[in-house]
């Protein structure tokens, strides 16, 4: 189990993120500010302040943004995740930036039993969001839903930054 974890808070164009690292890595990145990512954890877990400890992840998310990088290095913390869940997340996670992937090519490529409407409910609930990009998992016929942020506008921005879907004259 986790015996301490550091946060941070990062300004980014589609609001406040709070990346949650332990000693292993990064375990949660999400939205909501530092009440939300303290209880998305639970108790038990002995906080620390280490700006140290959380640098990787603040600059690859600054650089992310500022259109700089393209693959995070910082080491995940898989701990939240657990069988198919955390198969399907660790495939996701080698889903490049720029590119996109359906629900049903998603569940191919984990290799795992779960289904196309089974692989939304493990997008919805990935405690890694961007990070762990399930903003590149789309529907066969559309965007498809997205929990974080302002939901499917906050994919459309990211998957706009990638270069996968083209700006609208809305986002020039």
């Amino acid at each position: 189990m986790m015996t301490t974890v550091a946060f941070a808070e990062v300004q980014s164009p589609v609001g406040t993120l709070v990346p949650a690292v332990t000693e292993t890595g990064l375990v949660a990145l999400g939205w909501g500010g530092m009440v939300v990512a303290r209880e998305r954890l639970g108790t038990g877990i002995a906080e620390v302040r280490d700006p140290d400890r959380t640098a990787q992840v603040v600059a690859e998310l600054e650089a992310y943004f500022a259109g700089e990088l393209r693959a995070f290095e910082t080491p995940i913390d898989w701990r939240l995740t657990s069988g198919s869940r955390r198969v399907v997340l660790q495939a996701l996670h080698r889903v490049p930036f720029g590119s996109a992937v359906t629900y049903g090519e998603l569940a191919g490529r984990s290799g795992s039993a779960v289904p196309a409407r089974g692989i939304g409910s493990i997008m919805g609930s990935n405690p890694i969001p961007i990070v762990v990009p399930c903003h590149r998992v789309i529907a066969g016929n559309g965007l498809g839903g997205f929990s974080g942020g302002e939901g499917v506008e906050t994919k459309r921005w990211l998957l706009t930054h990638e270069g996968y879907l083209q700006p609208t004259l809305l986002d020039l």
